[in-house]
């Protein structure tokens, strides 16, 4: 495969254009530098006063976990893989290991403080028809359930095995929305998830040891497709109060990536014994017992004052990061749960050499570093299935009496020093669910385990602007500005109102930068294995053609000499500020398409720089680069 020569986007030239561009760079990365640069600050002194101290965390094996699991960590409920019904087992571990023996789990090229970095799990996503999920400045595409949903009913989009696979995933999807929605308020102890007398009765004698059992299998499940999916390059760097596993996750050797510092759990490596727990039973811990914490809780305590004075200012933060790519009014989560996305996920620790020790608790190797969970309807609640297996033939493996062996989750309070963390170890088959709050007031590791493990993460995702039908939509606002004869083919604008044009010009961004730009970025991995999104996405660039047209036309407006100057000069800030915008992006996604690591993958799923056009393209009514074009505007607003 040849690879072709790429040349760089001219830059404008003018004093005041390369004043704007100053601007521009310093308005979309001022905030991101300075609260990194203060989290990292921070991190920094909170490391040099912990020194050689390990902060305390309880197992189940720990005097007091159940009152700690109670106490501090009652969002989190356990459900034993023998509460889930066997046929369902057996489809959704089937469905898993289809998708990966058909090469549908990939490695995602995420962007992590400017520098592209490799996730160290493999993933897919799956979901409702037309819908998306967005983390570290990477939209996926989701494939679609394949349910009996009219949205896809019909549509020969996939081979019978992978819809097969789909439908599977599906299904434990409408387990969890029936089964987490039947929680209730007040469930601490035990939840009866059949509701069988029998459970009932076995749940006031067996407390304490299922809860023990439970909390291993939490420990796994959830925080770590979580931590996955949102922090692919953290792991690895242990030097900072970071987010560390999402890097060791992703497999982003030496990368960290943006994340709150909590504190919060370390788990006991000696809990590996396990609890008897009835059928039927999902458990939340709730032992009364006092904390033991022995001789380690002095010197952490000390901490107190140091991180009391960051405890606010960090959950300001972490709520201005999880939004979804564009601004909205935050939704909260009411009524029965329906998760909208599954993000799958694949990791073998025996080919990740580089796996990272928790620095902080001491819990042993990190698949994926501590985080919040990103881009969901606050307190939504989120399921996670944990499949463990020692190879791709999908034998299980065997829970042995080494805690090490599990999979685990480990939890921590934010910025809180004196609850000590949660570890819970998670047997193949296990589930576990974070309710209410618990994703807003703690963060999450995953802890590997010995053999490669799945996990099917189901969320309830933030999509006010990442369905097919939102993208739709605005394509159809702004192309209603746009007039065509019906008798010779040419274009005008109905409206010259700036809040009209300025309002056109931020949806040609957003359909080229967050739509096309974003699926073609990930190469041709969808179109391989579903071929769902293709039509839609043809059609959205046909779509975002004719804003280009609409670009052209608004040119030749604020060229128009004839115009009022008054008006004319508040067009020209417009165009430029979208021009200058536009150009930018454009030459970051190509350095992004050509980088050495981009060319390190298979054709098939190597990035595709598209759209992309030549000078002398007579299809395109702009050039694609845009600097001629943004000194133009430039040298006009001088002359105003």
């Amino acid at each position: 495969m040849t690879v072709p020569c790429v040349r760089a986007l001219q830059r404008p030239t003018s004093p005041l254009m390369k004043a704007r561009q100053c601007k521009h760079n310093s308005r979309n990365m001022k905030r991101s530098g300075d609260s990194e640069g203060e989290k990292r600050r921070k991190r920094r002194r909170l490391l040099q006063e912990l020194g050689d101290q390990k902060i305390p965390f309880l197992g189940p094996s720990d005097r007091g976990f159940q009152q700690l699991w109670d106490s501090s960590y009652s969002g989190l409920v356990l459900k034993k893989s023998c509460s889930l019904p066997t046929e369902l087992h057996g489809r959704v571990q089937a469905a898993l290991l289809t998708l990966r023996r058909k090469g549908c789990l990939l490695r995602d090229l995420v962007r992590v403080r400017d520098r592209d970095v490799f996730t160290a799990v493999s993933r897919a996503l799956l979901g409702e028809p037309g819908h998306t999920y967005r983390y570290l400045d990477t939209r996926l595409f989701a494939i679609p359930w394949h349910s009996e949903d009219a949205d896809v009913k019909g549509q020969n989009c996939c081979d019978p095995d992978l819809r097969a696979a789909c439908k599977a995933l599906w299904e434990l999807n409408t387990f969890f929305c029936s089964d987490v929605s039947q929680l209730k308020e007040g469930d601490r102890l035990t939840q009866c998830v059949k509701g069988e007398a029998e459970a009932k009765q076995s749940e006031e004698g067996d407390t304490e040891s299922k809860h023990s059992e439970d909390s291993k299998n939490s420990e796994g499940g959830d925080s770590e497709s979580r931590q996955s999916e949102e922090g692919d390059t953290e792991s690895k760097h242990s030097e900072e109060w970071d987010i560390e596993s999402k890097h060791s996750e992703e497999g982003c050797s030496g990368m960290k990536q943006e994340g709150e510092w909590e504190t919060g759990s370390k788990h006991s490596s000696e809990e590996g014994e396990s609890s008897q727990v009835k059928p039927g039973e999902a458990i939340v811990g709730t032992e009364t017992q006092p904390l033991g914490l022995g001789p380690q809780e002095k010197p952490v305590a000390q901490l107190k004052h140091s991180l009391s004075d960051y405890h606010i200012e960090d959950k300001e933060e972490q709520a201005s990061e999880q939004g979804c790519s564009q601004p909205s009014p935050p939704q909260v989560c009411t009524g029965p749960v329906k998760f909208n996305v599954t993000l799958l996920n694949y990791m073998d620790p025996a080919a990740m050499s580089q796996l990272k020790e928790e620095p902080y608790y001491g819990m042993g190797k990190m698949a994926v570093g501590w985080h919040h969970d990103e881009n969901l309807i606050t307190h939504s609640p989120v399921a996670v299935y944990s499949y463990s297996c020692h190879d791709d033939k999908g034998e299980s493996s065997e829970g042995g009496s080494a805690e090490k062996a599990f999979w685990r989750i480990g939890l921590k309070v934010a910025w809180d020093i004196h609850t000590p963390g949660l570890m819970l170890p998670l047997e193949s088959g296990d589930c576990y669910y974070m309710r209410d709050d618990l994703n807003c007031t703690h963060q999450h590791c995953v802890l590997a385990g010995e053999t490669a493990r799945f996990s099917s993460t189901h969320r309830v995702a933030e999509c006010s602007s990442g369905t097919l039908t939102y993208i739709q939509s605005q394509c159809q606002e702004a192309l209603s500005n746009l007039h065509t004869d019906p008798e010779t083919g040419s274009h005008s604008l109905l409206a010259l109102l700036p809040t009209t044009l300025r309002r056109c010009e931020e949806i040609h961004n957003e359909v080229e930068f967050e739509w096309l730009r974003q699926y073609w970025f990930q190469g041709q991995r969808y179109t391989r294995f579903c071929s769902w999104w293709s039509s839609p996405m043809e059609q959205l660039e046909k779509d975002w053609r004719l804003m280009e047209t609409m670009t052209m036309l608004f040119l030749a407006s604020v060229e128009d000499e004839g115009r009022a100057e008054e008006g004319r000069r508040e067009m020209a800030e417009i165009l430029l500020s979208a021009l200058t915008d536009r150009h930018q992006q454009r030459q970051t996604w190509r350095d992004r398409c050509h980088s050495s690591l981009a060319q390190t993958l298979p054709p098939e799923e190597a990035p595709v720089d598209r759209p992309f056009w030549g000078v002398d393209d007579p299809g395109m009514p702009l050039p694609f680069d845009l600097a001629d074009i943004i000194n133009r505007v430039e040298s006009l607003l001088w002359r105003m």
